[in-house]
């Protein structure tokens, strides 16, 4: 991916799962299945989707190193109708599922299964049975590659009505399959995949495994570099961290190459020290739970600027997932009466987390996240089901049941005197607020918006910014905008696009996540919701990093391989007359898909424009009010 540049300098105003398992380690205190030596990686492939040409390519990673004398590789690999015609190395372009071995720059089948449903457990228990009985090693690895969405699992066979693998189903499909191999653990249990590198799932696989590998954040289509196993083809008694940490440079060294690097995350856990991040995290949790009322308000500020993954405007796409360390490290910093466990379970997660890396977006990540809608409305119902997540789960109940017993006087209502105030200066347009004072305790984020009025009484809105509320606790908040707007162009065509914009100041790196409409060459009606990740140095203006990611039918994330003559649609937030909201196209004129040729700007409102602000205060119960002010742009 080329580098550009904004056309306006200093504009700061997953995919694939890889389930890497070994077993029989002297470390886990297992036996090997049979006589052998060295790693067998089996790579359960749901190519099913529209990942299949990325799957390919990994493969063909695979293939640079190949079964040889320590290190045997055989895949599962169910492919598409639609999305690839080219072959698997010496195979030929199929439908369906064949179990495969892939040597050295070659493919050969050795069965071919028809259609599968891959989101089914019980087909991957059969593929870990039947690979390590085929392949006899000391060591051994599995990879599962498809899209992934955090603690629901992953997946998205389109074969199979988009059918997914639960973490239980995951957990039992690979727990069956080593029963009836006859080991007792694997080594290493990776997913290379979006967002898959949380607590649930660690907590979750801990069983499995001694070491996973997964990433935080949404990944790029590139995901693993797969050449990095030439070192358990070059040593059969290498260990499973030099192993992983060969996977994780080799996965940084291979973002940095193709200008991918700017956000990733994959980071190595140690899965036989969970128990103690377990113990730490129920101990957090219940800590914060019996303290909900006191410590709620200091949770829902720092949940509110914590480090997040797999963003979106639209918070029905928004993953709402949260860096768990970095989350208790600010929280025990600002509530003391629950540092101990905060501290406790800071150190769990630094002895559990081996190896990691982070891209200047993602910098302090701490290598696991945690899911945490930020209000009861968005909260998932089947998040209950995860049977990992019932100690943060309890808390998240009590913390939603304190920000429900908010008392009316003591939720954010603006002062009604006419008190707000707008006015320009060379920062643009600035408005100034105040609201009641009672309510600044629990009040845990302030924005700007800004939009047009329609005549229907409706307003849409390009974009929201943080405001900063006074840390005197009167109540007095204030936003600014510089008065431009975002646009992009295929070079044909202009749309406004909805801006928000997350700033790390440490890193100096600027995130622009923009929701999109994403619509098949020839296709007019049915579109894939999607969001477009801009990385760029607001300093210089340099575009670091772009990437379309799309959200599934199964729930999950991927990088989107657009179609250059498919159609973008930006949309833009809409707020009728009577508050109810929706995410609409920004015109009705399409841009092109094809992402190294869009262009990005910030374009300043011409003199004269009408234009509508609104502040807005909400406090951690969800509870928000909001002044609005129309002007014209001098």
């Amino acid at each position: 991916m080329r580098r550009r540049r904004w056309s306006v300098l200093g504009a700061a105003a997953c995919v694939l799962v890889a389930a890497g398992c070994t077993s029989g380690s002297e470390e886990a205190g297992g036996e090997p299945a049979a006589d052998g030596e060295g790693w067998t990686v089996l790579v359960y492939s749901i190519a099913d989707t529209d990942l299949e040409p990325y799957l390919l390519a990994d493969l063909a990673e695979f293939a640079e190193v190949g079964s040889q004398e320590f290190l045997q590789v055989a895949a599962m690999v169910d492919r598409a109708a639609d999305y690839s015609s080219d072959p698997l190395l010496d195979l030929e372009d199929w439908v369906g599922a064949k179990y495969v071995s892939i040597g050295q720059g070659s493919a050969e089948e050795l069965d071919d299964l028809g259609d599968v449903d891959t989101g089914d457990p019980a087909q991957l228990a059969e593929f870990v049975a039947q690979g390590i009985a085929d392949h006899p090693a000391e060591h051994y690895a599995l990879v599962i590659s498809d899209h992934g969405a955090s603690w629901p699992g992953v997946g998205g066979d389109e074969g199979s009505d988009y059918s997914s693998l639960t973490l239980d189903e995951i957990r039992g499909g690979i727990a069956d399959g080593l029963e009836e191999a006859g080991l007792d653990k694997l080594d290493l249990l990776g997913f290379d995949a979006c967002l898959m590198a949380t607590y649930e799932t660690a907590s979750t696989m801990a069983p499995l495994a001694d070491r996973m590998i997964a990433s935080q954040e949404l990944e790029p289509g590139h995901g693993w570099d797969y050449r990095a196993f030439q070192v358990a083809a070059d040593d059969p008694d290498v260990d499973v961290d030099t192993l992983g940490t060969a996977i994780v440079d080799g996965f940084a060294a291979q973002a940095e190459a193709e200008g991918t690097g700017a956000d990733i995350t994959l980071s190595m856990i140690d899965l036989n020290r969970m128990a103690a991040v377990d113990d730490a995290l129920t101990e957090f949790s219940e800590a914060l739970s019996e303290r909900a009322a006191d410590v709620a308000p200091v949770v829902g500020r720092e949940r509110a600027d914590v480090l997040s993954f797999g963003r979106d405007p639209d918070p029905e796409v928004d993953t709402h997932m949260a860096d768990l360390g970095l989350l208790a490290a600010e929280i025990g910093v600002e509530a003391l009466d629950v540092s101990d466990q905060a501290d406790a379970l800071i150190r769990a997660l630094g002895d559990a987390v081996t190896y990691e890396v982070a891209g200047p977006a993602a910098l302090g990540a701490s290598g696991l996240s945690i899911y945490f809608p930020p209000t009861e409305e968005l909260l998932n119902a089947d998040y209950a089901s995860v049977e990992s997540a019932e100690a943060w789960g309890g808390f998240l109940a009590s913390y939603f049941e304190a920000g429900s017993a908010i008392p009316a006087d003591q939720q954010p209502v603006f002062a009604g005197d006419g008190s707000a105030q707008v006015f320009f200066d060379e920062d643009g347009l600035n408005f100034f607020a105040s609201f009641e004072a009672a309510a600044a305790d629990n009040v845990v984020w302030s924005s700007i918006s800004y939009g047009e009025l329609g005549e229907d009484g409706s307003t849409t809105f390009f974009g929201e910014e943080e405001a900063e509320v006074a840390e005197d606790g009167s109540g007095d908040v204030l936003g600014i905008f510089d008065l431009t707007v975002m646009t992009i162009s295929d070079g044909l065509d202009t749309s406004y696009a909805y801006l928000t914009l997350a700033y790390d100041d440490e890193a100096e790196i600027a995130t622009i996540d923009v929701p999109l409409a994403y619509y098949e060459p020839g296709e007019d009606e049915e579109y894939r919701d999607v969001t477009l990740t801009i990385t760029f140095d607001p300093e210089s203006g340099d575009v670091l990093n772009e990437t379309y990611y799309g959200y599934t039918e199964a729930g999950t994330y991927g990088e989107l391989t657009a179609d250059p003559e498919g159609i973008i649609v930006p949309k833009l937030l809409v707020v009728a007359a009577d508050g109810t909201q929706s995410w609409e196209p920004a015109s009705d004129v399409g841009l092109y898909a094809d992402l190294p040729n869009l262009q990005y700007d910030f374009e300043t409102l011409a003199s004269g424009t009408p234009l509508l602000a609104q502040l807005t205060v909400t406090d951690f119960g969800g509870n928000s009010d909001s002044v609005t002010a129309e002007v014209l742009v001098p």
